[in-house]
């Protein structure tokens, strides 16, 4: 009895596909500001991207205007508009751009979404003290692929 359920499970193992191994933001391949490989090897999802454009740590509208977004109030000024986006940047270029916009573009405010690593002085949120242990990344790898591919539905028409 024992075996055959060892037997099952050895067979479920192999059976599931595996999912693709997240890039840690420390091992990001960046060339000439892009990132070709995707960060989770899962698609983006265009309707998660477009929450996180609004809401969180991502709340790219803060300094971007974007008029598909026009139902939303307060779009910022400080970085380009995102219309057009896909028309101006590959698929590559905008996720090394959404991971970490000073690769691509040295002194921009942008702030980088997918990095841990290299900062000065590193506050824990709002206590005015420095941070104990490891920073995590202002985005996930899965909702920078998000961003990525709600920014790939902004071209002109």
């Amino acid at each position: 009895m024992k075996s055959l359920a060892t037997t099952a499970m050895i067979t479920a193992l192999f059976a599931t596909p595996l999912a693709a191994e997240t890039v840690m933001p420390m091992n990001v391949v960046y060339e000439d500001g892009a990132v070709a490989q995707s960060l989770t090897g899962t698609p983006g999802d265009v309707k998660s991207g477009e929450e996180i454009m609004n809401k969180g740590a991502g709340n790219c509208i803060a300094c971007h205007q974007v008029t598909a977004l026009n139902y939303l109030s307060f779009h910022g000024e400080i970085g380009p508009s995102l219309d057009g986006a896909a028309d101006r940047w590959s698929e590559a270029q905008l996720r090394g751009i959404v991971a970490n916009a000073k690769v691509m573009f040295d002194g921009t405010m942008m702030p980088s979404f997918y990095k841990t690593d290299g900062f000065t002085r590193l506050g824990d949120a709002y206590t005015g003290e420095a941070l104990e242990g490891e920073a995590d990344p202002l985005l996930t790898a899965q909702q920078i692929e998000d961003v990525v591919a709600y920014l790939m539905t902004l071209k002109f028409e």
